[in-house]
Protein backbone atom coordinates (compact mmCIF):
# COMPACT_ATOMS: atom_id res chain seq x y z
CA UNK A 1 0.00 0.00 0.00
CA UNK A 2 1.23 3.65 -1.25
CA UNK A 3 0.00 6.55 0.58
CA UNK A 4 0.70 9.90 -1.06
CA UNK A 5 -0.78 13.70 -0.75
CA UNK A 6 0.12 17.47 -0.32
CA UNK A 7 0.69 18.81 2.59
CA UNK A 8 0.14 22.77 2.71
CA UNK A 9 1.75 25.03 5.12
CA UNK A 10 -0.19 28.09 5.89
CA UNK A 11 0.67 30.73 8.89
CA UNK A 12 1.02 34.55 9.38
CA UNK A 13 4.21 36.52 8.20
CA UNK A 14 7.61 35.10 10.33
CA UNK A 15 6.14 32.05 12.26
CA UNK A 16 8.70 29.75 10.58
CA UNK A 17 6.75 28.36 7.81
CA UNK A 18 10.27 28.10 5.63
CA UNK A 19 12.05 26.53 8.56
CA UNK A 20 9.72 24.02 8.95
CA UNK A 21 9.71 23.56 5.09
CA UNK A 22 13.70 23.05 5.13
CA UNK A 23 13.50 21.00 8.12
CA UNK A 24 10.84 18.69 6.79
CA UNK A 25 12.42 18.30 3.07
CA UNK A 26 15.96 18.12 4.84
CA UNK A 27 16.97 20.58 1.79
CA UNK A 28 17.24 24.06 2.19
CA UNK A 29 14.63 25.24 -0.69
CA UNK A 30 13.14 28.30 0.95
CA UNK A 31 14.77 31.41 1.37
CA UNK A 32 14.87 32.45 5.09
CA UNK A 33 14.99 35.67 7.34
CA UNK A 34 13.82 37.83 9.64
CA UNK A 35 11.44 40.23 7.22
CA UNK A 36 8.18 39.68 7.00
CA UNK A 37 6.89 38.32 3.09
CA UNK A 38 10.38 36.41 3.08
CA UNK A 39 8.50 33.97 1.14
CA UNK A 40 6.68 34.87 -2.13
CA UNK A 41 5.71 32.09 -4.03
CA UNK A 42 3.94 28.27 -3.12
CA UNK A 43 7.36 26.24 -3.11
CA UNK A 44 6.76 22.43 -3.30
CA UNK A 45 9.38 20.33 -1.16
CA UNK A 46 9.06 16.21 -2.26
CA UNK A 47 9.79 14.11 0.52
CA UNK A 48 9.87 9.97 -0.02
CA UNK A 49 10.29 7.01 1.25
CA UNK A 50 8.92 3.48 0.19
CA UNK A 51 5.40 3.61 1.36
CA UNK A 52 5.21 7.28 1.13
CA UNK A 53 5.49 10.57 -1.28
CA UNK A 54 4.60 13.57 0.93
CA UNK A 55 4.18 17.02 -1.23
CA UNK A 56 5.23 20.06 1.01
CA UNK A 57 3.94 22.88 0.09
CA UNK A 58 5.39 26.38 1.97
CA UNK A 59 3.39 29.64 1.01
CA UNK A 60 3.69 32.99 1.66
CA UNK A 61 2.26 34.40 5.27
CA UNK A 62 -1.04 35.93 5.06
CA UNK A 63 -1.05 39.63 3.98
CA UNK A 64 -3.76 42.37 3.76
CA UNK A 65 -3.24 43.10 0.42
CA UNK A 66 -1.83 46.30 -0.89
CA UNK A 67 -0.80 45.28 -4.38
CA UNK A 68 -1.67 43.13 -7.36
CA UNK A 69 1.52 40.64 -6.57
CA UNK A 70 0.06 40.44 -2.92
CA UNK A 71 -3.44 39.43 -4.71
CA UNK A 72 -1.47 37.25 -6.45
CA UNK A 73 0.45 35.70 -3.08
CA UNK A 74 -2.94 35.30 -1.14
CA UNK A 75 -4.62 33.64 -3.78
CA UNK A 76 -1.90 31.03 -3.46
CA UNK A 77 -2.38 30.37 0.31
CA UNK A 78 -6.39 30.09 -0.70
CA UNK A 79 -5.84 27.90 -3.10
CA UNK A 80 -3.43 25.92 -0.43
CA UNK A 81 -6.37 25.33 1.82
CA UNK A 82 -9.00 23.82 -1.31
CA UNK A 83 -6.00 21.27 -2.99
CA UNK A 84 -4.46 19.65 0.59
CA UNK A 85 -4.69 16.65 1.79
CA UNK A 86 -3.35 17.87 4.92
CA UNK A 87 -3.01 21.34 6.35
CA UNK A 88 -0.15 22.27 8.28
CA UNK A 89 -1.09 25.32 10.26
CA UNK A 90 1.45 26.96 12.18
CA UNK A 91 1.29 30.15 14.66
CA UNK A 92 4.34 31.65 16.76
CA UNK A 93 4.16 30.98 20.61
CA UNK A 94 3.49 34.47 21.28
CA UNK A 95 0.44 34.88 19.01
CA UNK A 96 -2.75 35.94 20.79
CA UNK A 97 -5.09 35.45 17.28
CA UNK A 98 -5.21 34.19 14.09
CA UNK A 99 -4.96 37.75 12.26
CA UNK A 100 -7.09 36.48 9.14
CA UNK A 101 -10.70 35.75 10.31
CA UNK A 102 -11.85 34.78 6.70
CA UNK A 103 -9.31 31.98 6.37
CA UNK A 104 -9.76 31.18 9.99
CA UNK A 105 -13.07 30.63 9.34
CA UNK A 106 -12.29 28.48 6.13
CA UNK A 107 -10.43 26.04 8.28
CA UNK A 108 -12.89 26.17 11.14
CA UNK A 109 -15.27 24.85 8.20
CA UNK A 110 -12.87 22.43 6.27
CA UNK A 111 -13.19 18.78 6.15
CA UNK A 112 -9.75 18.44 5.71
CA UNK A 113 -7.39 17.26 8.80
CA UNK A 114 -5.70 20.20 10.14
CA UNK A 115 -2.32 19.67 12.01
CA UNK A 116 -2.00 23.21 14.48
CA UNK A 117 1.28 23.80 15.19
CA UNK A 118 2.59 26.21 17.81
CA UNK A 119 6.32 27.18 16.88
CA UNK A 120 8.98 28.71 18.99
CA UNK A 121 7.95 27.13 22.06
CA UNK A 122 11.40 27.25 23.76
CA UNK A 123 10.42 31.11 24.11
CA UNK A 124 7.63 30.53 26.97
CA UNK A 125 7.60 28.69 30.21
CA UNK A 126 5.78 25.44 30.31
CA UNK A 127 2.79 26.33 32.03
CA UNK A 128 2.37 29.23 29.77
CA UNK A 129 2.22 26.89 26.65
CA UNK A 130 -0.23 24.94 28.33
CA UNK A 131 -2.42 27.63 28.44
CA UNK A 132 -1.86 28.72 24.74
CA UNK A 133 -2.82 24.65 23.49
CA UNK A 134 -6.16 25.23 25.21
CA UNK A 135 -6.76 28.47 23.64
CA UNK A 136 -5.95 27.36 20.10
CA UNK A 137 -7.83 23.95 20.94
CA UNK A 138 -11.02 26.30 21.68
CA UNK A 139 -10.33 28.05 18.26
CA UNK A 140 -9.76 25.25 16.11
CA UNK A 141 -11.46 22.11 17.88
CA UNK A 142 -10.92 19.98 14.56
CA UNK A 143 -7.33 20.02 14.42
CA UNK A 144 -4.50 17.90 16.74
CA UNK A 145 -2.10 20.41 18.64
CA UNK A 146 1.43 19.97 18.56
CA UNK A 147 4.01 22.46 19.90
CA UNK A 148 6.94 22.53 18.10
CA UNK A 149 10.67 24.51 17.84
CA UNK A 150 11.28 24.29 14.20
CA UNK A 151 14.67 25.67 14.35
CA UNK A 152 15.72 23.60 16.39
CA UNK A 153 13.99 19.98 15.46
CA UNK A 154 12.07 19.54 18.65
CA UNK A 155 8.63 17.41 18.14
CA UNK A 156 9.14 17.20 14.04
CA UNK A 157 9.26 13.81 13.79
CA UNK A 158 6.09 13.71 15.08
CA UNK A 159 4.54 15.79 13.26
CA UNK A 160 5.49 13.83 10.29
CA UNK A 161 4.79 10.14 12.19
CA UNK A 162 1.14 12.23 12.51
CA UNK A 163 1.09 12.98 8.83
CA UNK A 164 1.79 9.80 7.14
CA UNK A 165 -1.25 8.18 9.13
CA UNK A 166 -3.09 11.21 7.54
CA UNK A 167 -2.02 10.95 3.96
CA UNK A 168 -4.54 9.01 1.79
CA UNK A 169 -3.78 6.03 0.06
CA UNK A 170 -2.37 7.02 -3.50
CA UNK A 171 0.60 6.21 -5.82
CA UNK A 172 3.25 9.23 -5.99
CA UNK A 173 2.56 12.31 -8.23
CA UNK A 174 6.20 13.14 -8.87
CA UNK A 175 9.02 10.59 -9.90
CA UNK A 176 10.30 9.40 -6.39
CA UNK A 177 13.58 11.25 -7.30
CA UNK A 178 12.18 14.46 -7.20
CA UNK A 179 13.19 16.96 -4.35
CA UNK A 180 11.00 19.88 -6.07
CA UNK A 181 8.40 20.82 -9.03
CA UNK A 182 10.41 24.07 -9.34
CA UNK A 183 13.24 24.65 -11.83
CA UNK A 184 16.96 25.15 -10.98
CA UNK A 185 16.30 28.78 -12.23
CA UNK A 186 13.61 29.83 -9.86
CA UNK A 187 15.79 28.84 -6.73
CA UNK A 188 18.93 30.99 -8.48
CA UNK A 189 16.70 34.28 -8.19
CA UNK A 190 15.19 33.40 -4.53
CA UNK A 191 19.05 33.15 -3.18
CA UNK A 192 19.75 36.82 -5.03
CA UNK A 193 16.56 37.77 -3.48
CA UNK A 194 17.00 36.67 -0.12
CA UNK A 195 20.55 38.23 -0.13
CA UNK A 196 18.61 41.61 -0.72
CA UNK A 197 16.53 40.81 2.06
CA UNK A 198 19.41 40.30 4.43
CA UNK A 199 21.12 43.27 2.90
CA UNK A 200 18.96 46.69 2.77
CA UNK A 201 16.38 47.59 4.77
CA UNK A 202 13.14 49.18 5.04
CA UNK A 203 11.15 49.22 1.86
CA UNK A 204 14.29 48.48 -0.74
CA UNK A 205 13.49 44.60 -0.49
CA UNK A 206 10.10 44.42 -0.89
CA UNK A 207 10.40 46.67 -4.34
CA UNK A 208 12.35 44.26 -5.54
CA UNK A 209 12.09 41.38 -8.16
CA UNK A 210 15.16 38.79 -9.27
CA UNK A 211 14.61 37.87 -12.68
CA UNK A 212 17.20 34.93 -14.51
CA UNK A 213 17.71 36.31 -17.93
CA UNK A 214 20.49 32.89 -18.89
CA UNK A 215 21.59 29.77 -17.07
CA UNK A 216 23.97 28.25 -18.76
CA UNK A 217 24.99 24.86 -17.50
CA UNK A 218 28.25 24.07 -19.25
CA UNK A 219 30.25 21.15 -18.38
CA UNK A 220 31.99 22.90 -15.59
CA UNK A 221 30.43 25.71 -14.47
CA UNK A 222 27.13 27.35 -14.37
CA UNK A 223 26.81 30.88 -16.20
CA UNK A 224 23.90 32.72 -14.75
CA UNK A 225 22.83 36.50 -15.85
CA UNK A 226 20.39 37.86 -13.28
CA UNK A 227 18.54 41.24 -13.52
CA UNK A 228 17.55 42.76 -10.30
CA UNK A 229 14.21 45.07 -10.85
CA UNK A 230 13.38 48.19 -8.39
CA UNK A 231 10.36 50.62 -8.86
CA UNK A 232 12.42 54.12 -8.68
CA UNK A 233 15.84 55.12 -9.74
CA UNK A 234 17.08 56.14 -6.18
CA UNK A 235 16.52 52.30 -4.99
CA UNK A 236 18.91 51.64 -8.08
CA UNK A 237 21.67 53.48 -6.57
CA UNK A 238 20.89 52.30 -3.08
CA UNK A 239 21.30 48.08 -4.41
CA UNK A 240 24.41 49.75 -6.33
CA UNK A 241 25.99 50.96 -3.23
CA UNK A 242 29.28 53.91 -3.50
CA UNK A 243 31.39 52.05 -5.91
CA UNK A 244 29.34 48.82 -6.55
CA UNK A 245 29.85 47.65 -2.94
CA UNK A 246 26.57 46.75 -2.16
CA UNK A 247 25.39 44.82 -5.84
CA UNK A 248 29.70 43.36 -5.03
CA UNK A 249 28.41 42.24 -1.93
CA UNK A 250 24.97 40.48 -2.90
CA UNK A 251 26.76 38.89 -5.80
CA UNK A 252 29.11 37.54 -4.19
CA UNK A 253 27.15 36.16 -1.13
CA UNK A 254 24.46 34.58 -3.78
CA UNK A 255 27.46 33.10 -5.77
CA UNK A 256 29.01 31.08 -2.55
CA UNK A 257 25.04 29.85 -1.95
CA UNK A 258 24.38 28.83 -5.72
CA UNK A 259 27.46 26.68 -5.75
CA UNK A 260 26.38 24.79 -2.81
CA UNK A 261 23.44 24.15 -4.01
CA UNK A 262 23.94 23.44 -7.86
CA UNK A 263 27.21 21.25 -6.09
CA UNK A 264 29.42 22.84 -9.35
CA UNK A 265 31.37 27.08 -10.11
CA UNK A 266 29.10 29.53 -10.89
CA UNK A 267 29.49 32.64 -12.52
CA UNK A 268 27.60 35.20 -11.56
CA UNK A 269 26.55 38.39 -13.13
CA UNK A 270 24.13 41.14 -11.79
CA UNK A 271 22.23 43.99 -13.87
CA UNK A 272 19.81 46.32 -12.07
CA UNK A 273 16.93 48.08 -13.43
CA UNK A 274 14.27 50.22 -12.89
CA UNK A 275 11.05 48.58 -13.54
CA UNK A 276 8.33 50.88 -12.27
CA UNK A 277 4.93 49.27 -11.94
CA UNK A 278 5.99 45.76 -11.65
CA UNK A 279 3.99 45.04 -8.62
CA UNK A 280 0.77 46.28 -9.91
CA UNK A 281 1.54 45.20 -13.50
CA UNK A 282 -0.58 42.08 -14.38
CA UNK A 283 1.37 41.22 -17.19
CA UNK A 284 4.84 41.56 -15.59
CA UNK A 285 3.41 39.48 -12.44
CA UNK A 286 2.24 36.60 -14.95
CA UNK A 287 5.47 36.37 -16.03
CA UNK A 288 6.77 36.08 -12.44
CA UNK A 289 4.60 33.66 -11.48
CA UNK A 290 2.37 35.48 -9.17
CA UNK A 291 -0.55 35.35 -11.48
CA UNK A 292 -1.90 32.30 -13.67
CA UNK A 293 -1.35 32.59 -16.83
Amino acid sequence: MHKAGFVNIIGSPNVGKSTLMNELVGERLSIITSKAQTTRHRILGIVNDEEHQIVFSDTPGIVDPAYKMHEGMMSFVKSAISDADVILLMVEVREKEFKDKDILARLQKTSTPIIFLINKIDEIPQEELEQKVDFWKEQLPNAKVFPIAALHNFNVDQVVLEIKALLPESPPFFDKDALTDRPEKFFMSEIIREKILLNYKKEIPYSCEVEIEEFKDEEKIVRIRAVIMVIRDSQKGIIIGHQGKGLKRVGTQARKDMEKFLDKKVFLEIFVKVNKDWRNNEAQLKRFGYLNR
